[in-house]
């Protein structure tokens, strides 16, 4: 089972795809940030993550077919 990654704005930049099937699922949000900063080299700890259109918290249990959302902080000027 997998789940699909979404990354905004320079997130996508970096990975050099907005959108990544990921081939297992973690436990949790925070494992999954972890496995993709190891392979992305993404500092991924001021983003915030959405599962499924819904805010969540690194504690957050992800399930087979959930969409992630990694949205990196908003400056304004």
């Amino acid at each position: 089972m997998m789940i699909r990654l979404l990354f905004f704005a320079h997130l996508g930049e970096q990975v050099g795809e907005r959108q990544v099937t990921w081939p297992h699922v973690p436990d949790t949000v925070g494992k999954l940030k972890e496995e993709v900063e190891a392979r992305y080299g993404l500092p991924l700890d001021r983003v915030m993550t959405a599962v499924n259109e819904e805010y969540a918290r690194d504690d957050a249990p992800l399930q087979p077919g959930d969409t992630v959302a990694f949205i990196p902080p908003v400056s304004g000027g």
